[in-house]
């Protein structure tokens, strides 16, 4: 029996979401919207009787005090209604959330093809036309990819029917089946692969009919029943063959040749000799790095009996389909890392950054979203996968560029909490060993998240395969959570990983290479519906999953705790040493794969990589006048879109929950501009804290990407050190975004000067990490940022994100009572500038604003910054420093007025005594966005201590914070260049999105 439940606030509330949405109709498409309420709507498709029904209806689902609800249709006062629910398969996390509440309450156990299905009708006022409404409903409310809708009149409505029972249950008699694979050629398995979208690479094709065809390797498959190859076994090499899984492109062999000196190098293996080599000479060297480079995540030492976990990734191509199911996919499943480290870490915070159209874009798209939408659906994905699984998010970035139309990135990172022992071994050690059995916990396996690494290694266009989306589940992985943390505590782990990127085939793939092979029942792996053919059960993504390997004696105790935690736990198999991963489906053979194959049998991808510096590329320092009114210009910068207030992201976002907040996402008297890094507390009992902060600067990039990689780590490590973290604990995590680089004439003739970008990248990667001592605790790279967009003429043509670099630091810090803030804070305190500034404005926001680029990008010098860094930060620990503040994008005068606004107070800044260069002129002083500087502000009785700490360093006394909330800035001769209200350059900064924050 299905019945449907509609449920209502009641009329003299206000319809906060409602609202919201009548407010982006207005702001989106200018139509003019009298008012939308929403109902939530559950559809019951189970043998509920009527008391049962009415028992949930007021006890679970309905607050009396605010809402209304019936079993009946409650839309009564409206021009149109507008229905929209999931697609049949799609993961409905309310859905399943709500079945289990109706469980716990009634005692009522759903059978397997019964379910809860939600969705929503939104009652819309107002005189629109019915192509308005489809525009609603199409472009605003619903993604057509997992979703569906439909739209009713008024005229049209049924009063006693409403919108009638839909149920978008799964229904097929699909029969699962293997699929032998005919390789005779080697072009007929390169068909195969663009069929099934495989994404194998030429090179690899041969390689992979070469072992199949093998006298050994056919021996032994006819021991088992197999001949030719299955579709199980293609995909299963495909998902671990795939760029994101295996990052071909950065073990590559790339030949480098400089366009403008003739000097040609070879570049060998990019991970090997720029992340792996650095990484492993610094850790002999920093005895509080404990596992870098192989595990889920780095691990590094927060104190004698805790060790921290750190990674992070992208969810890219995903986010660009659905935007919330990506983001929300995205944030899951980097938490699941950490979880997954060593034998498991508790979660402690997540962190974000977003690279975007811009959100007045109005041009034609071939992808699904338009930028505006694109964003707010990535907010709201990171904020329910963060707010709704108990995990703070207290840090992140947003930045707007016309390149990232093509494809956004999602950056989303993760940090955990793990003893540093368990039992007698150091927690983060685990292996596998023949006779542990396989067991997956969490969720199901449905269809959705089917070919997620082979899409994410492809350029996205609009025929791209929507299989990959997938909905994440928080609730659902913060039981899992919970209890892998109690399996854990009773050593019962023998090892965990999650099953993210290629699902089993990689989480199983990837483990059984420590015991050298094992055994698996598809059969036995619990399917969300029916009809999933074997290698869909293998390579699917869907969420919440982990993999752990359990000792058979440990096993009965592993599935009480599970029950326990109303998680669902099943054996699918065991690990051994036979050589061979081997695949069953119901007692017969689909998969037979020596654990070898993937290892030694490959080519190495080869890559030409042309280096043509920026003046053969026909850049130039532009020639610009010193500007007529520095005021117009200041505010006119700080409301650009990379610089202005993006508060209404972070206010989203909770950063208290688990109390460990120290220095919070945004500070000041207001609370209400960024920090420079968050400090968390993550042993409650501990005055010991973590600072984490990231960094990026793509538009150096267009420029060049050695000094723009040298910059992004110099800022995440300035932005460290701000809040007082430590210089000698430095943990670095790499996340490469990247164009497709393989040169094609036509479709990517520039791909050759795109891996000399990267290149040049990875160099700067290994010689800053060594030059600053970082060891790179984890990272990832995600390539082929491209996609398409419609020309004047409907023509398609390319376009390509930026080579971005999103680098995060964190540092423990000893003593939380020693962090500072970025605000002025005292009428009195001398305002100090730490660092040259010169004429370094190549890629700026004053370059931008201008409609320039520049050729002078700024440089960073190691050797001579890192003395000042050191005494930075003893002069916070001795507590000399009343605030700090890097300066980064936008320069000198816009910190300083942030500063300012933090605080609201004024200052007096003379540009003067600024530590330059000669001869760069005022607006290059105020605006250059040279590195290694800092703006301190110091009480006036500490002067000479300060000074004489920082004796023969680059740093000098600019100005003073005053108590009237003036801003100003004078030359040598004492005119103002600059003077405005502190409140009026605030009202600029927050203007730009002021309806948001």
């Amino acid at each position: 029996m299905v019945s449907r439940l509609e449920i209502r606030l009641k009329n003299e509330l206000l319809d906060a979401e409602g609202s919201g949405i009548r407010r982006k109709s207005s702001e989106y498409f200018g139509f003019e919207v009298e008012d939308i309420r929403v109902i939530r709507v559950l559809t019951i498709d189970a043998d509920l009787n009527p008391a049962q029904l009415e028992q949930i209806r007021t006890e679970i689902f309905t607050n009396p005090v605010t809402e209304e609800s019936s079993y009946s249709p409650i839309a009564t006062d409206f021009a149109w209604l507008i229905w929209i629910g999931y697609r049949p398969g799609v993961r409905d996390t309310a859905g399943s959330t709500a079945a289990e509440a109706i469980e716990d309450l009634t005692g009522f156990k759903f059978r397997p093809n019964e379910a809860v299905y939600c969705s929503k009708l939104y009652e819309i006022k107002g005189n629109l036309t019915e192509p308005q409404v489809q525009r609603i409903a199409s472009d605003l409310l619903a993604n057509d990819i997992i979703q569906q809708w439909k739209i009713y009149s008024k005229t049209d409505w049924r009063p006693g029917k409403g919108i009638g029972f839909l149920v978008p249950k799964v229904i097929s008699d699909h029969e699962p089946e293997v699929s032998p694979i005919p390789i005779k050629t080697d072009e007929e398995l390169r068909k195969i692969s663009l069929e099934r979208n495989l994404a194998l690479q030429d090179r690899d094709i041969p390689v992979i009919r070469q072992y199949f065809l093998r006298d050994d390797v056919l021996q032994e498959r006819k021991k088992v029943g197999l001949d030719q190859p299955t579709d199980v076994e293609l995909e299963y090499i495909s998902q671990a063959r795939s760029d994101h899984c295996n990052h071909n492109t950065f073990r590559g062999l790339f030949r480098y040749h400089d366009m403008a000196t003739g000097i040609r190098e070879t570049a060998d293996n990019l991970f090997k000799s720029c992340i792996e080599a650095p990484t492993l000479e610094i850790k002999g060297k920093k005895d509080w790095v404990i596992s870098v480079l192989w595990d889920n995540a780095g691990v590094g030492r927060f104190d004698e009996h805790h060790y921290y976990v750190i990674t992070g990734e992208t969810h890219n191509s995903p986010s660009n389909m659905e935007a919330y199911g990506g983001a929300i996919t995205g944030i899951v499943g980097i938490y699941r890392d950490p979880m997954g480290t060593g034998k498991g870490s508790k979660l402690i915070l997540g962190m974000y950054g977003y690279c975007v159209g811009h959100r007045d874009y109005d041009g034609e798209l071939l992808s699904h979203l338009h930028p505006r939408r694109l964003l707010d659906g990535i907010i709201e994905g990171v904020k329910d996968g963060g707010n709704k699984s108990g995990i703070p998010t207290p840090f992140g970035l947003l930045l707007f560029d016309k390149s990232y139309i093509g494809k956004c990135l999602v950056f989303v990172t993760a940090m955990g909490i793990m003893p540093a022992k368990i039992g007698h071994e150091s927690s983060h050690m685990k292996t596998t060993r023949p006779g542990d059995l396989i067991i997956m916990s969490g969720g199901r396996v449905g269809k959705d998240g089917i070919h997620g690494v082979t899409a994410a290694s492809e350029t996205y266009s609009e025929h791209t395969p929507a299989g990959h989306v997938q909905i994440g589940d928080p609730y659902t992985q913060k039981k899992m959570h919970d209890f892998l943390l109690e399996a854990r505590d009773e050593q019962l782990i023998s090892f965990i990983t999650d099953n993210g990127g290629g699902g089993l085939s990689s989480s199983i793939g990837e483990s059984a290479c420590f015991s050298n092979g094992c055994r698996v029942d598809l059969d036995k792996v619990p399917l969300k519906y029916s009809g999933l053919d074997q290698w869909e059960i293998w390579v699917s993504e869907s969420q919440e999953r982990m993999t752990i390997a359990v000792k058979p004696q440990n096993v009965h105790r592993f599935m009480e705790l599970s029950a326990k935690h109303a998680v669902e736990s099943t054996v699918i198999g065991e690990y051994n040493d036979s050589g061979y991963l081997q695949l069953d489906y119901k007692g017969k053979t689909c998969a037979f794969i020596r654990m070898n194959l993937l290892e030694s049998d490959f080519p190495q991808w080869e890559f030409d990589a042309e280096w043509v510096p920026p003046r053969m590329r026909g850049l130039t320092e532009p020639v610009l006048s010193e500007p007529e009114d520095h005021n117009a210009l200041l505010k006119k910068i700080l409301s650009r879109p990379n610089i202005c207030a993006r508060n209404w992201i972070a206010r989203q976002y909770d950063h208290e929950v688990q109390g460990g907040s120290v220095i919070k996402p945004l500070t000041g008297k207001r609370r209400d501009v960024p920090n420079d890094a968050v400090v968390v507390r993550p042993v409650l009992g501990s005055n010991r804290g973590i600072a984490v902060s990231q960094a990026l600067n793509p538009f150096f990039s267009e420029i060049d990407t050695y000094p723009m990689t040298a910059a992004t780590i110099d800022e995440a490590v300035r932005k460290i050190l701000a809040v007082g973290g430590d210089p000698r604990h430095l943990g670095g995590l790499d996340n490469f975004c990247w164009p497709t680089i393989e040169y094609h004439p036509t479709e990517n003739p520039d791909g050759k000067y795109k891996a000399a970008q990267l290149v040049r990248a990875n160099w700067a990667l290994r010689d800053y990490c060594l030059a600053y001592g970082i060891p790179l605790l984890s990272g990832k790279d995600s390539m082929y940022i491209d996609g398409n967009l419609k020309g004047p003429f409907g023509e398609r043509h390319k376009v390509s994100g930026l080579p971005t670099l999103m680098f995060t630091i964190c540092s423990v810090i000893k003593d939380i009572a020693r962090c500072v803030t970025m605000d002025a804070k005292f009428p009195g305190d001398l305002v100090y500038i730490l660092g040259e500034t010169r004429n370094e404005l190549g890629g700026s926001e004053y370059y931008h604003t201008m409609g320039a680029i520049g050729l002078n990008v700024p440089q960073v010098n190691a050797e001579e910054v890192w003395p000042g860094y050191l005494a930075l930060h003893k002069a916070i620990q001795e507590g000399l420093v009343s605030s700090c503040h890097a300066v980064s994008r936008g320069g000198l005068a816009v910190h300083l007025a942030l500063i300012a606004m933090a605080g609201e107070l004024g200052m007096e800044i003379n540009v003067a005594p600024i530590p330059r260069a000669l001869d760069i002129t005022v607006s290059q002083a105020l605006y250059s966005e040279s590195c290694g500087r800092f703006v301190i502000t110091v009480p006036p009785g500490k002067k000479e201590l300060v000074e004489k700490l920082f004796v023969n360093l680059k740093m000098a006394q600019v100005g003073i914070v005053i108590e009237s909330p003036r801003f100003c800035v004078r030359d040598g001769s004492g005119a103002a260049i600059i003077e405005e209200d502190v409140s009026t350059l605030k009202n600029s900064w927050k203007k730009p999105f002021g309806e948001l924050v």
